[in-house]
C-alpha cells in the first residue's frame, strides 16, 4: 500500500509517498481504507519538532529522539471498512467511518487499523469523505476540552486562534449551545468566524484582547501565547482557561494557578473517546458543526500540503484526498476555501 512516510525530522520535503507493507487487522481491529485525511498543526509539530517550550524531552518519548518512531503521520481518517477482526462488534466491511488516531498517527496512508474500542464511529451521513475528515481533529479536540468545563446558553467564551481547525470547532460548538463567543483572529478571518457563530471579533494584529475591562467565563487558547498569567484578570471568578497549546511552564503551574485564582485550568483533552466523536458526528449531521476546508490536495502532493500548513495561515482544515491513490473510488471534488 502507499503511505506518506518521513524518516527524519525536518521540513515538508522529508515527506515522501512510497510503498510500505500492507496491513492486516488483529482479531479486535478494523482495517479502514482511507479516502480522506488532514494535515494538521499536530502533524506540522511532529514532523518539524516545533514543540512548545520545555516539552522536547517528553515529546521525544512519543515521536522519537533521533528519528521518527512513527514514520506515517496523520491523526485522523475518513473512509470505508475493508476488513474486520473476528472479535469486532458494531462494524462490518463496507461501513463508512471516521476515526481519530491521536498520537498513534497512521492516517496518511491508503489503509489504517484501529481497535473497535478506539475513537471510531460511522461517518456523518450527509457529508462527503473529505468533509467528514475536516471535522475530526478540530471537532473532537474541542469537544474533549469542553467536556471538562461548563459551556451553556449565556456563557461568555473567548477563543484565541479562532480560525484554525480546533478554534473554528470551538466557535461552532459553543455557539450551538447558545454561548456568547468572542473570536480572536486576523481581520481577514473575521467574516469566517462570524459566519460560524462568533458574535464579536478581535483583530490580534491591532488589539490585545487582555488589555481592556472585558471578562469571560471561559478562555480558550489555541495559539500558545495566552498562559494563565496573561489572561487571569480577564477570567470571571469560577471561570476556566482551556490551554489547547501550552508549554511546560503552563503545565507545571496549572494546579497552582487554579487554586490561586479560583478558576479551572485545563491543559489537555483527556483520552479521545468514541462517545465524543459520535457527538461530533451528530453535530455535523445537524449542521451545527460545519466543515471548514481551506485547501485540498491529492495524496501524491502531500508535501505541498505540509508546506502550506507550515505557513501558520490555514483556515480550518487542509484535506488530503487519498481516494485518488486507490484509483477505484472517486475522490470528492474539493475547491479551495470551502465553508459548508
Amino acid at each position: 500500500m502507499k503511505a506518506a512516510v518521513y524518516r527524519r525530522f525536518g521540513g515538508p520535503d522529508v515527506v515522501h509517498v512510497e510503498q510500505v507493507p500492507a496491513l492486516e487487522p488483529n482479531t479486535d481491529e478494523i482495517l479502514i481504507r482511507v479516502l480522506a485525511t488532514t494535515v494538521s498543526a499536530a502533524d506540522h509539530r511532529s514532523r518539524s519538532r516545533d514543540i512548545p517550550a520545555g516539552l522536547i524531552l517528553p515529546s521525544s518519548l512519543v515521536l522519537g529522539f533521533f528519528r521518527p518512531r512513527r514514520p506515517v503521520l496523520g491523526m485522523d481518517a475518513s473512509g470505508v471498512v475493508e476488513k474486520v477482526g473476528d472479535d469486532v462488534q458494531g462494524f462490518a466491511p463496507g461501513d463508512e467511518v471516521v476515526a481519530m488516531l491521536g498520537s498513534r498517527f497512521g492516517g496518511h496512508a491508503e489503509y489504517v487499523t484501529v481497535k473497535d474500542t478506539d475513537a471510531v464511529v460511522h461517518k456523518p451521513r450527509n457529508l462527503a469523505f473529505d468533509e467528514a475528515a475536516s471535522l475530526i481533529f478540530g471537532g473532537l479536540t474541542a469537544q474533549a476540552y469542553l467536556n471538562r468545563t461548563t459551556v451553556q446558553a449565556g456563557t461568555t467564551v473567548l477563543v484565541n486562534g479562532a480560525s484554525g481547525a480546533v478554534g473554528s470547532a470551538f466557535v461552532q460548538i459553543a455557539s450551538a449551545v447558545g454561548a456568547h463567543v468572542t473570536a480572536v483572529c486576523s481581520a481577514a478571518n473575521h467574516e469566517l468566524v462570524t459566519d460560524l457563530g462568533a458574535q464579536r471579533t478581535i483583530d490580534y494584529q491591532t488589539q490585545d484582547f487582555t488589555a481592556n475591562d472585558t471578562t469571560y467565563d471561559v478562555i480558550v487558547d489555541c495559539v500558545g501565547n495566552a498562559p494563565v498569567d496573561r489572561v487571569r484578570h480577564t477570567v470571571n471568578p469560577g471561570g476556566a482557561v482551556l490551554l489547547v497549546a501550552a508549554g511546560l511552564r503552563s503545565l507545571i503551574s496549572a494546579k497552582r494557578d487554579a487554586r490561586r485564582y479560583g478558576i479551572t485550568v485545563i491543559t489537555g483533552p483527556g483520552p479521545y473517546r468514541a462517545a465524543d466523536l459520535q457527538h461530533v458526528v451528530y453535530l455535523g449531521e445537524l449542521g451545527d458543526l460545519r466543515p471548514v476546508i481551506d485547501r485540498s490536495y491529492p495524496f501524491d502532493e502531500i508535501a505541498q500540503a505540509h508546506r502550506y500548513v507550515d505557513t501558520g495561515r490555514k483556515r480550518g482544515s487542509v484535506v488530503i484526498n487519498v481516494a485518488e491513490a486507490h484509483q477505484t473510488v472517486p475522490a470528492s471534488t474539493a475547491s479551495d476555501h470551502r465553508i459548508l
